[in-house]
């Protein structure tokens, strides 16, 4: 029987076993503040080596250890820079990728056909700059001591009673959540027995700061029982990167930081997403209100950098059109159209401006931003890789969904939705469909291969805040999805193609296909990569239709009912994920809740994903064409 605790699934009854809910503590400001922004969720899986006598791990982490020698949190006064400066140690492009290094994204099985490029793979965004070939490798690590920085950007640091025991007691796998309200970024853990009453969970560290955290992610590749990387947005444009690699057995993290984009030196504008590129250590992607999506290098100091303004007129692609960089479009002077293309500027270290040369040795010095997009003329409200990492899908204040070509930097589609701006984006494990939720109350499921709408949901009667796919529940024929709204609503659906009824495609629907969108997903399906695309503008392809496609009325679209509705009587539910042994979802003043999953038998995707990892493939890097 349902209650607000519970709730009633086809497999099974869903329970809440646990809660996380920052303390109102009046004596802190950061607590009294509004919560201004909506609390996202990110969780991660470490496994934890058996305990063995003087193995700290994550102890250190946040200043666990308290009993550390004092000498060893003292830095040479050359690691003691000003707090304004970018977070490198190093001076040099020295700590760039290696040739053969994990950067580069969605690396083909070895027996896929490989063409001869158009554009080298090694002068993309994703690889390494041939100036540091053949030099000694370093390893960067955060500059400045969160325990004792003289900084009023973080304003305290909170840790759990038995912080150190804790974590040095951890064995097996353990899931971590983190998450923002207000003006903190809170560690806790999940699946754990609650230390308090009523199930609520006491958080294991937090960080109060100054300025509001927007958006975070923590880096999958590199998390291990002795590292972890997080890259913390802030509403001010700022960006915290937080971590220690490895440096000896028994101080492997530290609580140590860095910050990149100092006060809005490259960009300004409020971080609305981050995420890390998905197999690389060094890479990620931030996205901003004012419609850029840029990529970044956390080992790299912050370049001076002004982005080429699409109204000042768009040159030949390569051409430098001021000391500041490169730029990269296709419309004419003055006339670019966000639904067309995206507007690139490539700074002069950037491996293709390199390649087009011309500058002198100083700035062959690998800085960030690696490269800066501009997007829509609107705020980028949320993007995600695809699977294979070739792809970027971005949402906006415009109401469009687009996916971009992330190696070549090139828009592949742009789609309208039904009505109002869309707010959240997921892709589906298999790379098949991309789902989004908006202001119209819908969640629409899209397929990018067949560029064309497949469904839509609808059950919400608010903005949607959220979606996620329930990997364990996706087996490449159906789907198991969830989504939250403002009327906070947590909706279950479930979707397979083959049930649904296929409205006829009309003629005119064709003719709004992207010529490059089709030729991109022909080569895709050969196992090819699109940065060998012909450039726009080559023999037969003077004339490309518009990548544009507009929102498809009611009746030439299936409709999607839901397999459960829950009611959760809380503040507006703003996040959803979706973990291996339950659900969580958080409300915009970061009260979290983990419902666990009723006993079912192991699913088929998680066996596929499994024998992915032991081949090297990626998770979700299939064959589409099956």
């Amino acid at each position: 029987m349902e209650n607000d605790s519970t709730f009633v699934a086809p497999e099974g009854v869903y329970s809440v076993t646990e809660e996380h809910k920052p303390a109102l503590l009046g004596v802190h400001t950061a607590n009294a503040l509004p919560h201004l922004h909506p609390t996202r969720l990110t969780s991660v899986v470490i496994k934890f080596p058996a305990i063995k006598p003087g193995n700290q791990g994550f102890a250190q982490l946040l200043g666990g250890n308290r009993e550390k020698d004092p000498k060893k949190d003292k830095a040479p006064p050359k690691e003691q820079p000003q707090d304004g400066l970018s977070v490198s140690s190093s001076d040099t492009p020295d700590d760039l990728p290696a040739a053969g290094s994990s950067d580069t994204p969605a690396v083909p099985p070895a027996d896929a056909p490989l063409p001869s490029p158009v554009i080298p793979h090694e002068n993309t965004i994703f690889s390494h700059n041939a100036v540091t070939i053949g030099k000694k490798k370093t390893i960067a690590r955060p500059k400045h001591n969160m325990r004792t920085t003289s900084s009023t950007f973080i304003t305290r640091l909170q840790n759990a009673d038995n912080f150190h025991r804790i974590l040095s007691s951890k064995s097996g796998e353990t899931t971590f959540l983190f998450y923002n309200t207000a003006k903190t970024f809170i560690w806790t853990e999940a699946g754990s027995k609650p230390k308090v009453r009523d199930s609520l969970q006491e958080p294991l560290a937090k960080i109060f700061f100054s300025s509001y955290p927007t958006c975070h992610d923590v880096n999958l590749t590199t998390v291990s029982h002795d590292r972890i990387d997080i890259i913390i947005g802030f509403n001010t444009g700022d960006l915290l990167w937080f971590g220690e690699p490895n440096s000896t057995s028994l101080d492997p993290v530290s609580s140590r930081y860095g910050r990149l984009n100092k006060q809005g030196r490259i960009c300004n504008s409020p971080c609305t997403a981050i995420r890390w590129v998905p197999s690389s250590p060094n890479l990620f992607l931030v996205s901003h209100a004012d419609g850029t999506i840029i990529v970044y290098d956390k080992e790299r100091e912050d370049g001076t950098f002004t982005p080429q303004e699409p109204s000042s007129g768009t040159q030949s692609p390569f051409m430098s059109p001021s000391d500041n960089g490169y730029t990269q479009g296709n419309t004419p002077a003055g006339e670019w159209n966000p639904l067309d293309n995206i507007f690139v500027t490539i700074p002069p270290w950037h491996p293709v401006g390199a390649m087009n040369g011309g500058k002198g040795d100083k700035d062959k010095i690998a800085k960030n931003p690696v490269s800066h997009w501009r997007v829509s003329r609107k705020s980028i409200i949320d993007f995600v890789f695809s699977p294979d990492v070739k792809y970027v899908a971005a949402i906006s204040e415009d109401g469009c969904l687009r996916v971009i070509d992330a190696i070549a930097e090139q828009l592949v589609d742009c789609y309208a939705a039904y009505f109002g701006a869309l707010t959240c984006v997921a892709w589906s494990p298999d790379g098949r469909y991309i789902l989004t939720g908006g202001q119209d109350d819908l969640v629409t499921i899209y397929s990018p291969w067949e560029q064309r709408v497949v469904a839509r949901c609808q059950g919400h009667s608010s903005f949607i805040s959220a979606v996620a796919f329930d990997d364990i529940r996706c087996d490449g024929r159906t789907y198991r999805f969830g989504s939250v709204g403002e009327d906070n609503k947590l909706i279950l659906w479930d979707f397979s193609s083959g049930a649904l009824h296929r409205p006829k495609l009309h003629a005119a629907q064709h003719q709004r296909m992207s010529m490059t969108s089709t030729l991109s997903l022909a080569l895709q399906r050969r196992g090819q990569s699109t940065v060998y695309l012909p450039p726009l503008g080559s023999p037969g392809l003077e004339s490309p239709l518009p990548r544009y496609h507009p929102s498809p009325s009611r009746n030439e679209v299936a409709v999607v009912q839901p397999v459960l509705i829950k009611h959760i009587d809380s503040d507006i539910l703003t996040d959803v994920v979706f973990l291996p042994r339950g659900i969580l979802t958080a409300t915009r003043s970061g009260h979290v809740k983990f419902w666990i999953r009723p006993l079912t038998g192991p699913s088929r995707h998680l066996k596929h994903r499994a024998a992915n990892r032991t081949s090297g493939v990626p998770d979700g890097g299939v064959d589409w064409m099956d």
